[in-house]
């Protein structure tokens, strides 16, 4: 079997840095690809992180949520245009002389309607990289939504958009916690048994929903799914120790973005870290997904980036207690690309 069918992850998801381009003139940004999710989070103070996808769609009537927030969508210009090799950002919606990062994955583009399951929806899906976008009216009645990977995801990132308010909050499935529980992206909570998935995992075609939360009668919903590529993403579950000489996490590639959460316990925060940012091997900085706070970190380590995984290097409470942890992690490199050439470490 091949190491990986993605030898170049970076046209599928890639970190940018950016400076604030406020009072000045919109600005583009090539990637290399389209980025159908973007992901916005300025660094050097605090500020919401906003999330943008073609499917809800951008420009002057472009839709904003936040995943350090339960409200619904609303109404934001940041994002003017998602372009075919990258993006335009608004100068005076952007932030004020701040540090900004972008982490941008590259979906389907446009959206097609798909009946697969028992409620209709519309589908953004980039089959190769495992990653889809998808849109649906919930029903209040217990269903099944098609995902359009072909292949079974391990993570589902769902939001309600609209509607009164009632709980509006981020409910992830993750194979590390399994289909009788939900984690919440914006809270610290650590997993509540329920019935959200109707205790049912997503098969390679839907995800099944209950009849609550995500899937209320009439309101509209977001979903973004994540199916497991070799050598381009995984998502899982590890045991922390907590040690300096920290638990390692076997990936079968050189990391670029790691989120970790610990699903034992509530109280603890979605850690993110990437290799663009001082994330990693020397100089930790990390940005968390519940939170609005400035980007965090000091000169000690907190996490290794290497060739084929990552390794904890401090025994901090939010990754690497003696507690379970959940992750998602996608590539820089693969350890050896399809044709046999190995990657390197840092």
């Amino acid at each position: 079997m091949a190491y990986t069918t993605i030898d170049d992850p970076t046209i599928h998801f890639t970190t940018l840095l950016r400076n604030s381009i406020y009072g000045g003139s919109d600005t583009s940004y090539d990637i290399g690809f389209q980025p159908d999710w973007i992901w916005d989070k300025v660094r050097s103070t605090t500020g919401v992180n906003a999330l943008f996808d073609s499917v809800r769609g951008v420009g002057s009537s472009g839709k904003v949520l936040y995943s350090n927030d339960s409200v619904n969508e609303a109404t934001n210009a940041l994002i003017k245009s998602i372009d075919s090799s990258g993006f335009t950002v608004t100068a005076n919606s952007d932030h004020s002389s701040q540090t900004i990062v972008d982490w941008c994955w590259k979906a389907g583009g446009s959206a097609s309607s798909n009946t697969d399951g028992s409620i209709t929806s519309s589908v953004s899906a980039n089959t190769t990289a495992g990653f889809s976008i998808v849109s649906y009216t919930g029903t209040g009645s217990t269903g099944t939504v098609a995902h359009g990977l072909g292949s079974v995801p391990q993570v589902v990132i769902c939001k309600k958009r609209s509607g009164a308010s009632y709980d509006e909050s981020w409910y992830v499935y993750h194979v590390g916690k399994g289909n009788t529980h939900a984690l919440s992206l914006n809270s610290t909570g650590a997993g509540e048994d329920n019935t959200f998935w109707n205790d049912t995992t997503p098969t390679s075609s839907v995800f099944t929903v209950g009849t609550d939360n995500v899937n209320r009668s009439g309101n509209l919903f977001i979903a973004y799914c994540f199916a497991e590529k070799k050598g381009y993403s995984k998502f899982g579950s590890y045991t922390g120790n907590g040690s300096s000489d920290g638990t390692y996490v076997h990936l079968g590639f050189k990391p670029s973005f790691v989120m970790v959460k610990d699903s034992s316990n509530a109280g603890y925060n979605w850690m993110m870290y990437d290799n663009k940012r001082l994330g990693y091997n020397g100089g930790s900085r990390y940005l968390i997904a519940n939170e609005n706070y400035a980007e965090g970190g000091s000169s000690d380590n907190l996490m290794d980036f290497t060739s084929n995984g990552f390794k904890l290097r401090i025994a901090d409470q939010n990754i690497n207690r003696t507690h379970t942890y959940i992750y998602m992690a996608f590539s820089e490199s693969p350890f050896v690309t399809s044709t046999g050439i190995p990657t390197t470490a840092r």
